[in-house]
């Protein structure tokens, strides 16, 4: 059985790292041939997990085509925003009926597609069955071997069983849940709110604010999940309230490093360009704040964290704004 796993940033880097780890014929897909050829010979990816052996089971290409070839189950672990364009210039190397496993988190700006929609489009013809992979997972923790639960949003019974069968481990445990729009909205709005959280700590306004960002935070991502059709048990889950409270308090949190960074006075632009892992909750901020507005939803957070990034709004004045708005029963 043979698993392909594209992108070889840090999140498909360790779950290859997974399944490789087990035995499993994995091969995971880069874009570049000087990291193929570390992860075949030294067994390490030191851009985006510096110091951490890989298994040396693990094999990397650049041949998009042979990775695919004959691959039962694909995962995707490719930034949000470029997924779309991905497979719509390379469906003719996926195969009919191919299992997909989502990794990313995030929705797709302009579009506002949940990246089931965007593989279900663009695969179009070729019936993807789809799962999203989400939960608390820092990926250098996975690869370190420590404990980790994660959730599996899939509503097809094989697929998710086959997924749920060759991914858990003794380290590395997978539930399911049916709820995918539920899980993929889950792993998507916690990354605005990891920024929120990271501004708040920026500023240095302590733990008591920190909690009230997480509480109502997942207050917003339940009230836009149950809009979109999501179950509001999903949100309580380790892709809802887990995903959340590991982001928004976790110093390996790529959102909560933005949000901190601004809210000690850097700008949005000065943060990125020191970064070279994505922080998919930028973009996700700005297509969840336009969807909001679309749909007519109350999400009084996101559009905070909106007016932070993009439109020039003082950190400190949008907190004052958040704890300002009018009462309420909770």
């Amino acid at each position: 059985m043979k698993i392909a796993v594209l992108g070889g940033g840090s999140w498909g880097t360790a779950l290859a790292n997974v399944l490789a780890e087990q035995g499993v014929d994995v091969w995971l897909w880069v874009r570049r041939e000087e990291l193929a050829r570390e992860i075949d010979e030294q067994g390490t990816n030191t851009r985006y997990l510096a110091g951490r052996a890989l298994s040396r089971n693990l094999r990397a290409s650049v041949d998009l085509a042979f990775v695919l070839a004959e691959a039962v189950c694909i995962v995707l672990a490719l930034p949000c925003q470029h997924l779309g364009s991905f497979l719509c210039e390379n469906k003719a190397l996926f195969p009919r009926e191919p299992g997909i496993v989502c990794a990313s988190k995030g929705m797709e700006l302009g579009t506002f597609r949940t990246m089931g929609a965007v593989v279900r489009d663009e695969l179009a013809g070729l019936a993807p069955r789809y799962a999203i992979l989400s939960g608390p997972s820092f990926a250098s923790e996975v690869v370190d071997r420590m404990p980790t639960a994660v959730t599996l949003g899939c509503a097809d019974i094989h697929l998710a069983d086959l997924v749920q069968n060759v991914f858990s481990t003794g380290l590395f445990r997978v539930y399911v849940n049916q709820d995918v729009t539920g899980v993929e909205l889950g792993g998507a709005v916690k990354n605005i709110m990891a920024i929120a959280s990271g501004i708040s700590d920026g500023l240095g306004f302590g733990e008591n604010a920190r909690a009230a960002l997480i509480t109502r935070g997942l207050a917003e991502m339940s009230r836009l999940g149950v809009a979109l059709g999501a179950k509001p048990a999903t949100f309580m889950g380790l892709s809802g309230m887990g995903d959340l409270v590991l982001t928004c308090t976790g110093d390996l949190s790529r959102n909560r490093r933005v949000g901190l960074a601004i809210g000690r006075g850097q700008t949005l632009d000065q943060v990125l360009a020191g970064m070279h892992n994505v922080a998919e909750g930028v973009k996700t901020t700005e297509a969840v704040h336009a969807l909001g507005q679309r749909r007519c939803l109350e999400l009084p957070i996101t559009a905070q964290v909106h007016a932070v990034l993009f439109e020039g709004k003082n950190p400190a004045q949008a907190v004052r704004e958040l704890m300002t708005r009018p009462l309420r029963e909770e």
